[in-house]
């Protein structure tokens, strides 16, 4: 999937028309039916199924759809389960430029920017529930998953839940990630996919649990680990293309700790710096290649390198400082290219400048609990995506940066000023 880029001078992007807020459209029961036409030949070609627990619960009546992202293949996945239900679609802003954008308002999508707080998105989703009389899937990881597992999930989804007062159903794929897995450059494999359907709270329920409690449920509805399940259920996946880019997810080096070394190809992935290689089994495990093998399991060496990230955050050597190619989007029209600029990230968040010194923003480390960094951004590159509900800025890094370790630092920064500011208010009270 590409999108459309305009190249532009800085001055001439602030003085494009900002995006206006509308209302969610009801859903055309025309488009539904053709996605749903569309979907037909993916479903079919992975096998599709799933299964359904407390969904009588439900009924015909709106609810809110809650679904783990895993790669391209999900949107059609949910017209698989749910149509001719009626769905809004909570959609990232960037999804819905161009023309497309105006066929996804027809079918029923609303525009929001991934990981900024935006309070119009509640009263959109009420709106979308109550007037339209929709259900309405969203996405609540909001980006896909890099090792397998899940997004770091937002706090406060169980007031949202309180909110609505609407049934809540969860949409848990498996086969998904390793169809498509981010890293692996958009190349398909052959997976069988499923997925699992459930009522976890009706309105009743939610009125009796509380916040922490409602907040629960979703962590244990998302609580998997795609890796481990294709691994236990020995999902055999032996395409000569499977570590492709696995130098993503796994960017530091285990054995000399040398970072952004690392390259994933065929079925390895090799350190060019102390010369380990590691073999990329067909069931997603890794094994050392004549020497011991640190983390067979990648969720593994992932959960080590945010360790690794943590503690540079506590010594204050954590530090990003990188050259980047910027692009900025402020309406559904197109991105737009304005050069290059500097993005530096430290304990205080992220400075992004450029345009001669014309552009020059900040975002605090405790603006949100986790990055929009993503691979191979609309087949453009790797990118770390920063701003609010005004401005977004995409920044392409033109060195040999890991988007995946800004993103471990910017969620491991926000807990630890949220747990400082949390003790120091403790403190205070006491």
């Amino acid at each position: 999937m590409k999108i459309k880029v305009c190249e532009m001078s800085y001055d001439e992007v602030l003085k494009l028309p900002r995006l206006k807020h509308k209302k969610p459209m009801k859903p055309s029961r025309f488009l539904a039916t053709v996605v749903r036409l569309v979907s037909a030949s993916t479903l079919k070609k992975t096998k599709f199924s799933y299964t359904e627990e407390r969904m009588e619960l439900v009924g015909k009546q709106p609810c809110l759809i809650l679904m783990n992202h895993s790669s391209f293949t999900d949107m059609k996945l949910a017209f698989g389960i749910f149509y001719p239900r009626r769905m809004g679609i909570v959609t990232s802003v960037d999804a819905m430029s161009g023309i497309l954008g105006k066929l996804m308002r027809w079918l029923g999508c609303t525009p929001t920017h991934k990981y900024v707080s935006d309070a119009s998105l509640i009263s959109d989703i009420k709106y979308m529930l109550k007037e339209n009389k929709t259900s309405v899937l969203m996405y609540p990881e909001a980006g896909y998953s890099f090792d397998g597992r899940t997004t770091t999930l937002p706090r406060g989804l169980g007031v949202l839940m309180k909110h609505l007062g609407v049934p809540v159903v969860t949409v848990i794929t498996e086969g998904a990630f390793h169809r498509d897995p981010l890293y692996n450059m958009l190349q398909i494999r052959d997976v069988k996919v499923s997925a699992h359907v459930k009522c976890i709270a009706t309105p009743e329920e939610i009125k009796e649990k509380s916040v922490k409690e409602l907040d629960a449920l979703l962590d244990e509805a998302f609580g998997f680990d795609n890796f481990a399940w294709q691994r236990d259920n020995k999902i055999s996946i032996d395409v000569p293309f499977r570590a492709d880019g696995l130098h993503r997810i796994l960017y530091k080096c285990p054995h000399c700790n040398a970072e952004n070394q690392l390259e994933g190809k065929g079925t390895y992935i090799s350190c060019h710096s102390c010369g380990k290689k590691w073999e990329m089994d067909e069931y997603g495990q890794l094994a050392a290649v004549d020497s011991e093998t640190e983390y067979a399991h990648i969720p593994d060496w992932y959960t080590w390198q945010r360790e690794c990230v943590r503690k540079e955050l506590e010594e204050g050597t954590y530090l990003l400082d990188e050259d980047v190619d910027i692009v900025i989007q402020v309406n559904l029209d197109c991105v737009c290219k304005i050069g290059t600029g500097h993005l530096t990230h430290d304990l205080s968040g992220f400075h992004l400048t450029g345009a001669d010194g014309k552009l020059d923003y900040k975002q605090s480390a405790v603006f949100s609990h986790t990055l929009y960094s993503d691979y191979y951004w609309y087949e453009i590159g790797d990118v770390i995506g920063i701003g609010d509900n005004e401005f977004s800025y995409f920044c392409f890094p033109k060195g040999n940066v890991s988007v995946t370790k800004a993103r471990l630092a910017t969620e491991e920064l926000y807990k630890m000023k949220k747990t400082r500011r949390r003790s120091a208010g403790n403190a205070e009270r006491s």
